[in-house]
């Protein structure tokens, strides 16, 4: 990050930032019913519910596949684009989190257009594609100059960011325990996208059977907040 330009730090912090506006607030990525459950219910159960998604999900297959989707890009490959994309949506283990996914990227996609931001290289996938977050904050971070590693952060950040936010409303976690809760995992992502750097083509992809599960469960939640 140190070779970051001014503007292209600015444009991550637009692009991380909770006020894009992406609809990523309406999602709580199974937290809603992991709470309803008892399964996470104060702050330890928060830090470790949305430490084992960093490990075990973002670092073994979003970030993996952001660094794919940037280095495609940049070749302009659109072949590559639409092969990580579809690969991506083929990981996401329920309809909500592929919902989620594919709701955010059309929402970043429609914003991006309005900011002249060339998406040329999802012309592969048809008139109405499904086109994942992920290969649309790529594309931004490629456009804006953003590199690799920024990028990840980036993404990294926004997801936590709008996770936390969720278990403020849902645990709830007061203002003062989301902010320690942060502290915690925070120091916790240099490691992470490290390990994201050296995974290999065969080895993206994970399995969270406990967040498929209440993933599905929260389809049919009698009362939510988020949608589904």
């Amino acid at each position: 990050m140190e070779n970051l330009s001014e503007r292209s730090l600015l444009r991550l912090l637009q692009l991380s930032s909770s006020t894009l506006p992406v609809g990523a607030y309406a999602f709580s990525s199974g937290l809603e019913s992991a709470v309803e459950r008892g399964w996470v219910d104060d702050s330890k159960t928060t830090i470790d519910w949305l430490s084992l998604q960093l490990t075990e999900s973002l670092v073994k297959t979003d970030l993996p596949i952001l660094l794919r989707q940037l280095r495609a890009i940049e070749e302009q490959d659109v072949q590559g684009v639409t092969y990580w994309n579809d690969y991506l949506l083929a990981c996401r283990e329920t309809a909500e989190l592929r919902l989620s996914d594919t709701s955010t990227g059309l929402a970043l996609m429609t914003l991006l257009k309005q900011l002249s931001v060339s998406l040329t290289v999802f012309d592969g996938l048809g008139e109405k594609p499904e086109v994942s977050f992920v290969s649309v904050f790529a594309t931004a971070c490629h456009y804006w100059g953003i590199d690799e590693q920024s990028a990840c952060y980036g993404f990294l950040w926004s997801w936590l960011d709008n996770q936390v936010a969720a278990a403020i409303k849902l645990v709830p976690l007061g203002q003062v325990a989301a902010q320690k809760a942060l502290d915690h995992l925070l120091p916790s992502l240099p490691e992470r996208v490290e390990e994201s750097l050296n995974i290999c083509d065969a080895e993206i992809g994970s399995s969270l059977p406990a967040l498929a599960m209440v993933s599905s469960w929260h389809e049919s939640q009698y009362s939510r907040l988020f949608r589904s």
